[in-house]
């Protein structure tokens, strides 16, 4: 936009009257100047769709514990967000999806059934602490939903990794169950190995989620769909998710190799826990992950080494939560490191 000078005023008698040129000030607004036009609640709205083949399938496996989970913790991260604006009068972003985003990657990372409280618990640090506190969308350093969950896991240990339903839960007479990560680790301590047969027969109920476990280690396919649409719609890119499943299957596939006994094969470990919940749907979240592709796939190198490391020698029989939340604290590292191309670089290097 061009601003003229104003005129200087009248000029004193016997002087000449100089003909100059009118100065001209450019006022350019701050950056980006070129944008694809895509709004955060179209975004988020997408990940939701993408979201919603496996959710749908967790409420035929689980029943009606399951759909409350899910109604409670979208519910509560919303209200929570809501509350939370209205208190500190800032302009409302509860209409763009975002918190309803986090509470339903919450509700999949819990057992089904989880008391309201727990949600209500988790949701609290998920919304309040872990996103507004920080300023809100696109100024969090950890991804709210994990926080939640690692919260929960930590205060309530009980609740988050001994009270899981097993499917066909439809009559309400659930049965209490292990994780076949649990089942594992059970048998590793009971006995000094893991049963290698059971980690092989089980790879199809792996597969299409037939298993105890959170809503969000259901189906491995429907995951699989989900991340594949996004990649389609262009969403996230493929940097992430890739390194991430990839680096659990070579690094267990070590472990198996020089000890077969003792550490499962790679496949199971692929197949079982929040892996493509973690590496589709939360490895890629635009604020807390790296921006370079080259960074994104350090970053999911770096989430599937620790995963595997608390698989095999953690307390806890799941790593992806911790995988992801270690490797947020190091995205401004690794953005430092990678830095993406400057917007017109590679042109001018061209030209």
């Amino acid at each position: 936009m061009e601003e003229r000078l104003p005129d200087a005023g009248p000029k004193a008698p016997g002087t000449k009257e100089k003909t100059e040129e009118p100065i001209a000030r450019f006022l350019v607004s701050s950056s980006p100047h070129v944008h694809e036009g895509i709004r955060i609640r179209s975004v988020m709205g997408l990940v939701i769709v993408a979201l919603l083949p496996a959710s749908v399938f967790s409420i035929y496996l689980f029943g009606l514990p399951a759909l409350f989970t899910i109604l409670v913790s979208v519910a509560s991260a919303a209200g929570f967000e809501w509350l939370w604006q209205k208190v500190v009068r800032r302009p409302g972003t509860a209409g763009d999806l975002s918190a309803v985003l986090t509470g339903l990657l919450l509700a999949l990372n819990l057992p089904a059934g989880s008391p309201w409280w727990l949600i209500l618990v988790g949701n609290l640090f998920a919304i309040v602490v872990a996103k507004q506190l920080y300023g809100g969308i696109g100024y969090n350093i950890f991804n709210p939903a994990l926080v939640g969950r690692v919260v929960l896991l930590v205060a309530f240990p009980v609740h988050m990794t001994s009270r899981w339903i097993s499917p066909s839960a439809w009559g309400m007479d659930a049965v209490t169950t292990a994780t076949p990560l649990g089942r594992a680790r059970e048998a590793l301590l009971a006995t000094g190995s893991v049963d290698a047969a059971l980690t092989r027969n089980e790879a199809i109920d792996l597969l299409i989620g037939n298993r105890a476990g959170s809503l969000g280690e259901v189906s491995v396919i429907l995951l699989l769909i989900g991340g594949i649409f996004l990649l389609a719609k262009r969403v996230i890119t493929w940097h992430a998710p890739v390194a991430f499943i990839g680096s659990v299957w070579a690094m267990a596939g070590i472990f198996h190799l020089a000890n077969p006994a003792r550490f499962a094969d790679p496949s199971f470990h692929v197949l079982t826990g929040g892996l493509f919940l973690g590496a589709f749907f939360m490895a890629t979240d635009y604020v807390t992950t790296p921006l370079a592709p080259a960074g994104k796939i350090v970053f999911g190198i770096g989430c599937g080494v620790v995963t595997v490391v608390i698989r095999l020698f953690g307390s806890y029989p799941e790593g992806v939560s911790f995988g992801i939340l270690l490797m947020n604290a190091f995205t401004p590292l690794i953005d430092r490191a990678f830095k993406p191309a400057v917007f017109g670089a590679r042109r001018a290097k061209t030209a």
